[in-house]
């Protein structure tokens, strides 16, 4: 049994949902001007958990046939045999409950819209058959986590929840295209349409910059709507630097640090910009 779940949480890359929390949490946080309380805290924290553990297992389920044939990918436990594909729906259907059960305790809107959450977490494993865009719908699927934290709180969608929501899905999408280079020849070989098989690579780190300037500009009108202080933008200044650094590690001729670029330093951002909102609100 232990053997299981530590597998499901590897299938899932579990220790990746900080990615996604400290976003909700600024948007839980911004809304309350402060501590938001235990029944929110919680919820929010199982409902992100579960909506990302959802989508991760969906897409491993979705593209099951392609990872058995990508180098890259023949350690998942959906590959190795550690977890059957029963497992793996049953589990896909237990954290989509679990995230809809969430949002009902939330409020009316935010359980409202957790079906279209689920529809587009999941749809985004599909997208790249179709179209290039995926990676900026994989960035919608985490953009909402700053919007469901806001709406925790407050049920409705306000201003500075949007910009930040749209800075986090060009932070995801540019991102996303720096670890989509590595399947450059895998994906045009099976017809897949990511920006670096569509484009080149080249063109898809150019993209992925134009991306992270973006998600500079968005992070700092967002903190301007919120009406944050000097904290939170000498952070977005750090936060902002630590994107240009992700950028000189990777170039068309060397992907070597991908890894580094993809997992440590988005990691940093997405704690840095919750550090940056903490302390703001905590000395204003």
């Amino acid at each position: 049994m232990t053997r299981q779940i530590v597998a499901l949480a590897r299938m899932v890359k579990i220790e990746h949902s900080i990615f996604a929390l400290p976003f909700a949490y600024v948007g839980l946080f911004w809304a309350a001007r402060g501590w938001p309380g235990w029944k929110p805290f919680l919820l929010v924290t199982l409902a992100m958990v579960a909506v990302r553990s959802f989508a991760m297992a969906f897409n491993r389920v979705a593209d099951v046939k392609f990872d058995r044939l990508n180098p890259r990918t023949q350690n998942r436990p959906l590959i190795t045999g550690e977890i059957s594909m029963n497992a793996a729906r049953i589990f896909c259907v237990v954290t989509a409950a679990i995230f809809v059960l969430a949002c009902y305790f939330m409020n009316s809107l935010v359980f409202a819209l957790s079906p279209v959450a689920l529809l587009i977490a999941g749809g985004y494993s599909l997208t790249k058959r179709f179209t290039w865009l995926c990676h900026f719908v994989l960035g919608m699927t985490l953009g909402f986590a700053p919007l469901g934290g806001w709406m925790a709180v407050t049920p409705e969608f306000s201003l500075p929840a949007v910009l930040l929501a749209l800075g986090v899905t060009f932070w995801v999408a540019g991102f996303d295209l720096l670890y989509a280079c590595q399947d450059t020849d895998f994906d045009r070989s099976q017809e897949l349409n990511s920006m670096p098989a569509c484009f080149g690579v080249g063109t898809s780190l150019a993209i992925s910059s134009f991306c992270h300037v973006n998600t500079a500009l968005f992070f700092l009108l967002a903190g301007w709507a919120a009406q944050a202080g000097g904290i939170y933008f000498i952070f977005m200044v750090i936060i902002g630097l630590i994107m240009v650094l992700e950028h000189l590690l990777i170039s068309e001729d060397d992907m070597s640090r991908v890894n580094l670029a993809f997992f440590t330093l988005n990691g940093v951002i997405a704690v840095a910009v919750f550090v940056g909102v903490l302390a703001d609100l905590i000395f204003q």
